[in-house]
């Protein structure tokens, strides 16, 4: 490959490649620095780690529960390549399985809320309150900005509205939800509410007057709730809410510390064109087949750039489809049956303990009961620590209350065990299951009592066996490309190898059964994991800090510029609000911008794809008393190292700013260069794309970031940790390390490559991309490079000129790799006529070429249409993909100017490896303006 480009060796290369001046030295990250494992080592390290964590059984609640995952699902869904390794569903043809799934969880959470839409997912609870906040505050024109929560609402939740409130200058108010309702001191100002049902000590209350106040004035019930108590509970939607939101964790997915868990969130007709993130809808193909894809993408932040009001990038595509598995296995029935059990178990816990002597609080309830302990103990701390000795967590909300929350991981033994705790320090004596009372009527008040029918829809009433529910697993997986079938080129997506070595630890109970507000001493192994990350992550970007509790890029995004806003108020300069952002910056800078309270301004670059630095200066130098940051991407999003990077560090720095470096091209720099000799002071990682965590078929994802020691103490802080610093930003994510769990993959990743492995990742990632732009040179235009006639470590080809003398445009391209097995790159981004393809360091030269000669291929078909051997409105690339439902049409439907043969197998190898598009080119314009976001109804697929 070197030889092919005009190198003797990778020195040479890469230093024609990265511009000297930025270069770090050799010694900078080597083994000496980071040690490499092998993956014997490895797997001894993480058992060692494994072992120092104490997975007691936890009855905290507050939102986290022990969730009980079906082996068929666990097995087949979150540890199968085929499931988490494809990338976000931009692709419909090759993602039906994943879309179809998908539609499955938002017709689960439409039903058990009575919505009338729900999305594919958001990030976890707290940032899901967060969009209906800022929704509230928008549907109320901007003009009312008071938004009340509920003292209910869990402690997490708060303090991530409190974060977002800021930049959007909402004012969040707690308190009693129910003076909203009884005086008129929030009349003029108030734009929604937040209520938490149960709430956080399990209490079920009547929101009917808040709700009837609210409406009144003109503004939004918000509600947070819990999918599993809906099958007891009136869902909101009967009752009024406007936004229902949640966590899906509870159906299937593990604890993991905190996280990756599926956020959801629901909303009325009238607001489903302005709900945050994606949306599965159901349109048709070009033979006028069903077909799913992603509707109203407009939304999406890459697009809409500084209109964004949402930062929503990644989803938890992953964890979602888990619980939708989970909902599909188990029925409405099952479900129903499984929430019996849960209220069963609280209700005699509720009778036994007042046996006892104690007081719950809370008579209406579901799972969750506050007790009193007044009376029997003096301090709640004794039963902490009875407790404790019992290997058991328990809520202790002060000196005198403790909560308990049941889920469906309770069995007889560990019942007889918390009860013994209650009963031993009430000197009650023990008890046994025989003389427990059996419960006869629902603790819930029979207002309350669900009435309504859920999830009535075929799908989920008839893979009730394991054999049936496998074959639907394998039956939606068959329709997706992923990784396990040829490799994903996508641009500044770093789409590589999810090792099988760094993902095993991921299900071990003593990683993924930890709650996340568990105590400091039952988590020394993940402390380590985690402060070992840190220290990684550090020493790669030249940073001197880390916070990994932002879950997704976007966040990281988001948080970086939050601290940096911090950094400003704390010396007395938060009116500096102006942030400047190059056109060759990462498409979702401009929407965290905004989400952080900052106003956009964008910077020129010059024709040949590097930084307009006169731009960029007079721009600096105009808004000087106001600039707070400056962000850029590196390499930029052209897929160019450019030279005067530091330079423009130093223009910002001079006129009071900050520089925040998005690390979303992190993958270009490890070794060679980082962040902090760029010049940054504050970057974000993608996790899901440099470290190896797996995409998941968009979602999850994590987004970390690191900062120069000056932005250090304004590092997000969490209730969970009882941080109290007045410096800190509030918390950005649920979890106080945002999805704590897949950290062990980034953790093993680093760990087995150690630093030199880590290095040469990057050469060979940066030599891959060279040598593919070198074999496409002469087929295709590449729009930009370096002096030296270099890319970083991903291309730009420029196909606009097809469309001029062809009408062939970017999507004809990419469709017509799908049918050489291949998921087509980055589209129309960030350049509207362009291909951005990133090989990544994982490919093999066989690969490589595999997919250069698709694409040389596809150009001869193009000529054909060029000059008139096939016609413009008719050909290869323009009917594309090629399913084998038209390949099959009998000879008097085959109108088309080519062979069956020509447009399955245009290359020899695919005779033996080919990946069948499961639908035609579908039809994104129809799915927009008929909007179908839910599963068929058994009377729908009898008209239909």
């Amino acid at each position: 490959m070197l030889s092919k480009l005009g190198y003797e060796s990778m020195d040479a290369f890469i230093g024609e490649t990265v511009p000297p001046k930025i270069r770090v030295p050799v010694s900078t990250i080597t083994n000496a620095s980071i040690p490499a494992l092998s993956e014997s080592q490895l797997r001894d390290r993480a058992g060692e780690l494994a072992g120092e964590n104490k997975p007691f059984k936890s009855y905290i609640g507050m939102g986290y529960h022990t969730a009980v995952v079906p082996p068929v699902v666990l097995r087949n869904v979150m540890e199968n390549p085929q499931w988490y390794t494809p990338y976000t569903p931009y692709q419909p043809e090759i993602a039906q399985g994943r879309l179809e799934s998908l539609v499955n969880f938002q017709t689960m959470v439409m039903s058990m809320t009575s919505m009338d839409i729900a999305n594919a997912s958001l990030l976890d609870e707290a940032t899901a309150a967060a969009e209906g906040m800022v929704m509230a505050y928008i549907s109320a024109g901007k003009k009312k900005r008071t938004f009340f929560v509920d003292a209910g609402v869990l402690p997490q939740t708060i303090s991530v509205l409190r974060t977002r409130a800021k930049g959007f200058g909402i004012n969040v108010e707690v308190g009693d939800v129910s003076s909203v309702a009884n005086d008129s001191a929030h009349d003029a100002d108030l734009c929604g509410v937040l209520v938490q049902y149960p709430d956080v000590d399990g209490a079920i209350k009547d929101f009917g007057a808040v709700t009837e106040k609210v409406h009144s004035l003109g503004g939004l019930v918000v509600c947070a709730t819990d999918l599993l108590a809906l099958t007891m509970l009136k869902p909101p939607g009967e009752w009024g809410a406007d936004i229902v939101l949640g966590n899906s964790a509870r159906f299937g997915v593990p604890a993991g510390y905190g996280g990756p868990h599926g956020g959801f969130f629901a909303v009325t007709n009238a607001l489903k064109r302005k709900m945050p993130g994606r949306l599965i809808g159901l349109s048709r193909d070009a033979a006028g087949k069903p077909a799913y894809r992603l509707a109203l993408q407009t939304r999406e932040q890459h697009i809409r750039r500084e209109k964004a009001t949402s930062n929503i990038c990644t989803s938890q595509a992953l964890l979602a489809n888990m619980a939708a598995m989970y909902a599909v296995y188990h029925g409405p029935d099952g479900l129903r049956r499984i929430a019996k059990k849960v209220h069963g178990y609280t209700q005699v816990f509720k009778s036994t303990v007042e046996s006892f002597g104690f007081r719950v609080v809370n008579p209406a309830f579901f799972d969750t009961l506050t007790i009193d302990v007044t009376g029997v103990v003096d301090h709640a701390h004794e039963l902490h620590i009875a407790s404790q000795e019992a290997g058991i967590n328990l809520r202790i909300v002060d000196d005198k209350h403790v909560g308990i929350t049941f889920d469906e991981s309770i069995n007889p033994q560990d019942f007889l065990t918390i009860l013994d705790v209650f009963s031993s320090v009430a000197s009650a004596g023990s008890v046994t299951l025989e003389s427990l009372e059996q419960p006869t009527t629902s603790s819930i008040p029979p207002d309350f009592e669900r009435t309504s029918e859920y999830l009535p829809h075929p799908v989920f009433n008839k893979h009730h066996s394991e054999t049936e529910m496998l074959r639907y697993i394998n039956h939606l997986a068959s329709k997706d490309l992923g990784l396990v079938h040829s490799m994903i080129p996508l641009g500044s997506c770093t789409m590589k190898l999810n090792s099988t070595s760094s993902m095993i630890p991921l299900t071990w109970p003593e990683f993924s059964s930890i709650h996340p507000f568990a105590p400091k001493d039952q988590v020394k192994g993940y402390q380590t994991i985690i402060k070992e990350l840190e220290s990684d992550l550090c020493r790669i970007t030249g940073f001197h800090a880390a916070s990994l509790q932002p879950n997704s890029g976007a966040a990281g995004e988001y948080a970086g510029l939050c601290v940096i806003r911090a950094y400003h108020e704390s010396r007395g300069e938060g009116h500096r609000d102006v942030c400047l952002i190059p056109l060759s910056a990462h498409g979702t800078n401009p929407a965290s911008a905004v989400m952080a309270g900052l106003k956009v301004i964008p910077v020129e670059v010059h024709p040949d794809g590097n930084l307009n630095l006169e731009d960029l200066k007079a721009k600096a130098e105009k808004h000087k008393d106001k600039l707070a940051a400056f962000m850029i991407t590196y390499p930029s999003t052209f897929g160019v190292f450019e030279a005067g990077v530091q330079d423009a560090c130093k223009i910002i720095h001079e006129n009071g700013g900050q520089v925040y470096l998005d690390g979303a091209n992190l993958n270009a720099q490890i070794g060679l260069t980082n962040p902090a000799t760029c010049g940054g002071d504050v970057c974000h990682m993608n996790l899901h794309k440099t470290f190896a965590i797996p995409h998941g078929g968009g979602g999850p994802g994590v987004g970390p970031i690191c900062v120069a020691k000056h932005l250090t103490p304004f590092l997000p802080g969490h209730p969970a940790l009882g941080e109290v610093s007045t410096s800190k930003i509030d918390a950005v994510s649920a979890a106080p390390f945002g999805s704590a769990s897949i950290l062990l993959i980034s953790w093993a990743y680093i760990k087995m490559l150690g630093g030199q492995g880590l290095t040469d990742s990057s050469k060979i990632a940066l030599l891959n991309a060279n040598y593919m732009a070198s074999r496409l040179a002469g087929h295709y235009t590449l729009r930009y490079k370096n002096g030296n006639g270099r890319v970083a470590h991903e291309l730009l080809i420029d196909l606009a000129e097809f469309d001029k003398v062809a009408g062939l445009r970017v999507a004809d391209f990419a469709k017509r790799l799908q049918d050489y097995g291949f998921h087509p790159p980055t589209c129309s981004w960030p350049i509207s006529t362009c291909m951005l393809i990133e090989p990544t360091e994982s490919e093999t030269l066989e690969e490589l070429d595999r997919f250069c000669d698709a694409m040389i291929q596809i150009r001869k078909e193009a000529e054909e249409v060029i000059t008139g051997k096939q016609p413009k409105d008719n050909n290869l690339l323009k009917n594309a993909p090629h399913p084998i439902d038209v390949l099959t049409l009998a000879d008097a439907d085959w109108n088309r100017p080519y062979s069956r043969e020509t447009a399955a197998y245009p290359l020899p190898w695919l005779r033996e490896k080919k990946f069948w598009p499961t639908v035609s080119r579908v039809d994104d314009a129809f799915g927009d303006l008929n909007l179908i976001c839910d599963c068929p109804s058994v009377e729908e697929l009898a008209s239909s």
